[in-house]
């Protein structure tokens, strides 16, 4: 195959892709910030139990972070706008049958579906951008695709709440379909084709690892099953089964990724660089609070405080736009004084805001009770997003830097699935307790407390072990 044309922003071409590239994004964006947000309509309607509502956050979030390095891995062989388009179609249809759910065995499968889609689109839609635009013109596509994809991070809760409470929780999913349409006919008029020339069709490769994302899968799988059912099960053997299958995957996934060296998903390389490690162990701790807040305050929010879905929306949207306005200038402080000091007090400041929102209870104001601590952790996280992708990749050499920033997106996604498959159990919320009062206002207070208490780990963590990247020559540092 020819190399790709050298798109140029002003081009018809250069904008058509650059659409293609924000729907998309906005399309995985808008279903990870709304689903949330409907959970306790789906739940009335479906009649779901806690681990019903668990397994419909979780389900997307275990496929998604199993399987987006081999989604990359897979673009780079056979085609990225390949790849890229067989996601957008693979996702719109199972949002579409995520719409159509009539019970909660049939929307927990639809969302596995929807996030192996995910994992085939997430990664084309930057790597499309990198491969196709001339070289002075790609950090305007790919910073215009960053701040319109935050956008739409940002409208999502708005227009989430707003279908949610105008039609049906049913509409977070059907609208992306016309997304989608609009995402292929834009793909197919300007983005052109690209691969990886140097990765071999027919095996080997580097990152190109079946293997390794399954055992990945399968660890992930097995822990965040025993996790949701042990509140109702207890220790049965189903629930010791899955742990220990958990368990067991994780050791010969370290096993079978050392043996693979640097053709594997996730060169054990990267691993010499205590850094890269210590930094990873961060954003699984960091994201675990940040998931755990965002399950429990959006159920919290409608059925104790009594809020309508458009107001829940609402609440958690300056935290996104402090993200978006601060998070350069975060990054331009770390680049200057280091990462450790933003990502002890980044953390601080963030669980000081959910200690406050801790106290919120039935009847309380947006302006007093809500906005402070939800600004409070916006700006926290603020401190924390930017200074931590920049240090993941300061830690490691730049031939890693592909795997090592998608291994970080991964380990931020299981940080945020094990949060929500585990508090609930440490929290005591189970069965139908979400639809009662008292039983959610208990839990979502211990909630608050376990993940300010993460967030304080995470500044623990920083203060001992993180320092300047600096890296070293052909390897991780």
């Amino acid at each position: 195959m020819s190399p790709a044309p050298a798109l140029r922003t002003g081009s018809a071409a250069g904008r058509g892709t650059l659409l293609a590239a924000i729907l998309a994004s906005g399309m995985v964006f808008l279903d990870s910030t709304v689903v949330n947000v409907a959970l306790p309509r789906l739940g009335a309607e479906l009649d779901a139990t806690v681990s019903g509502l668990q397994w419909t956050v979780n389900g997307y979030l275990l496929m998604l972070a199993a399987f987006v390095l081999l989604g990359g891995a897979l673009g780079d062989r056979f085609g990225r706008r390949r790849i890229f388009l067989l996601g957008v179609v693979w996702f719109a249809v199972a949002s579409v049958l995520c719409g159509l759910a009539q019970d909660t065995g049939w929307l927990i499968a639809a969302r596995f579906l929807q996030g192996a889609g995910g994992a085939l689109l997430t990664p084309g839609s930057l790597s499309v951008l990198q491969a196709s635009f001339h070289p002075d013109d790609r950090g305007r596509a790919i910073g215009t695709w960053s701040g319109l994809s935050g956008v739409s991070t940002a409208l999502g809760p708005l227009v989430g709440g707003w279908l949610i409470d105008t039609f049906s929780w049913r509409w977070i999913f059907f609208v992306n379909l016309p997304l989608a349409v609009g995402v292929v006919l834009a793909a197919m008029r300007w983005v052109p084709e690209s691969r990886d020339e140097t990765v071999s069709r027919t095996g080997g490769g580097h990152g190109f690892d079946v293997t390794g994302a399954l055992l990945g899968a399968l660890a992930l799988g097995g822990v965040t099953y025993a996790l949701i059912d042990a509140p109702a099960q207890g220790a049965s053997p189903a629930v010791l089964a899955a742990a220990v299958v958990g368990v067991a995957a994780v050791a010969v996934f370290v096993f079978v990724e050392r043996r693979r060296g640097d053709t594997a998903m996730l060169p054990t390389a990267l691993f010499g660089s205590r850094l890269f490690s210590v930094l990873n162990v961060f954003t699984v701790v960091v994201y675990a609070a940040l998931g755990g807040f965002t399950f429990f305050l959006a159920v919290y929010l409608q059925n104790v405080v009594g809020w309508s879905a458009l107001l829940t929306g609402l609440a958690t949207v300056p935290m996104t736009v402090l993200l978006l306005v601060g998070s350069p200038r975060a990054g331009a402080l770390s680049a200057r004084i280091g990462p450790r000091l933003p990502l002890t007090v980044g953390p601080v400041v963030a669980a000081a805001g959910l200690l406050l929102l801790r106290r919120v209870g039935p009847g309380a104001s947006y302006w007093t009770d809500v906005l402070p601590g939800v600004v409070l952790f916006g700006a926290g996280l603020t401190l924390v997003v930017a200074p931590l992708t920049t240090s993941v990749l300061g830690a490691v050499s730049d031939r890693f830097a592909g795997v090592a920033s998608g291994f970080n997106n991964a380990a931020s996604r299981a940080g945020g699935l094990l949060a929500v498959a585990a508090l609930p159990l440490l929290v005591g919320l189970s069965g139908t307790g979400y639809e009662q009062k008292g039983a959610l206002a208990h839990a979502y207070r211990g909630a608050m407390a376990w993940c300010a208490g993460l967030l304080l780990a995470g500044a623990l963590l920083a203060v001992v072990l993180i320092h300047r990247p600096r890296k070293q020559g052909g390897g991780p540092s």
